[in-house]
């Protein structure tokens, strides 16, 4: 399994109503230092309004293989690919993501370094539309969004944006949690450091992925987070009184004032003016608000959003 020759890889890709970017992704997939004949493309259409780009896209890679997912969620799409890839070892990343041309090369070199590795996490690199004019959601996705190596250490996971792991890991651990629509990523890694795996954070092992820059954007992000955190607690919880209390500390916690958030932000100097840091510190508050009347819809008969 561990020999001299490159294993064959499978890259699963959900996508769901994102086919420009989806093109870049596969653009970028094609032009992998990984030899061609070793890995395979698979795209799972989640029940995108704009298919038939979708199945255009991947009609012009000989290496790429479409499959349709229609349960909502990424995470049931994530599974749908498993079951078709081929792969010794499987890498994913999402649609709207470009990996660095050396991208499969290192997390193989990384996944290999360790005969108990069960996952590695990479780099999640942000960029902007305008690099000379971010919003203030871009500068604030440019603080907190994907920070895999944190992650990785404080919740044993990683956006699957970017991650790699072996076949026979997931035949151990068990596949996403297709239920999830939110957060499945961070579940599942708990459950390979549980299993007893080796997990490595990879910095050199990078896929760009663009800052979401409208407030409707952040919008749904925040929903969807907020939803997929409070389910996967509330999955935890073993009695009334537990999930109770998922319940108010998710309250609890979005309805203190982000402090040490604010005062970070005005010393950070990525920011790089009294505007910028003033702008950052109101997402955070609006993020705080948007997650608490998130979690009040969800115990009141909600369901968690996909988008």
């Amino acid at each position: 399994m561990h020999g001299s020759e490159a294993p064959f890889m499978s890259v699963v890709i959900p996508v769901f109503n994102d086919a420009e970017r989806l093109r870049l992704c596969l653009a970028a997939l094609a032009q992998q230092t990984y030899a061609r004949s070793r890995f395979e493309v698979i795209v799972v259409d989640n029940g995108s309004d704009d298919f038939h780009l979708v199945k255009d896209l991947v009609a012009g890679y000989d290496n790429a293989t479409l499959a349709v997912e229609p349960l909502p969620g990424s995470y049931a799409a994530r599974n749908r690919g498993l079951g078709l890839a081929k792969g010794e070892a499987i890498a994913f990343t999402d649609a709207d993501c470009i990996p660095a041309a050396d991208w499969l090369e290192r997390g193989v070199a990384r996944l290999r370094q360790d005969p108990n590795c069960g996952q590695v996490v990479g780099r999640i690199n942000l960029f902007f539309v305008d690099p000379q004019r971010p919003t203030a959601v871009e500068l604030y996705e440019s603080l907190t969004a994907f920070p895999q190596e944190r992650l990785l250490r404080e919740q044993h996971g990683g956006a699957t944006a970017n991650v790699f792991t072996w076949r026979w890991v997931i035949d151990r651990v068990g596949p996403f949690d297709l239920q999830l629509k939110s957060n499945g990523d961070l579940e599942w890694g708990r459950r390979v450091f549980e299993a007893g795996f080796q997990q490595i954070y990879a910095d050199d092992v990078q896929v760009g992925h663009p800052a979401r820059r409208s407030l409707e954007e952040l919008y749904r992000r925040t929903v969807r987070l907020a939803g997929g955190h409070y389910d996967v607690q509330l999955k935890q919880a073993k009695s009334l009184g537990q999930r109770q209390r998922v319940f108010v500390q998710a309250l609890l916690q979005n309805l203190v004032p982000p402090v040490f958030f604010v005062v970070n932000a005005f010393g950070d100097a990525r920011l790089k003016n009294p505007v910028q840091k003033l702008k950052v510190s109101s997402v955070m508050v609006m993020v705080r608000y948007i997650s608490f009347w998130e979690t009040l819809r969800l115990k009141f008969g909600g369901v968690s959003s996909r988008n």
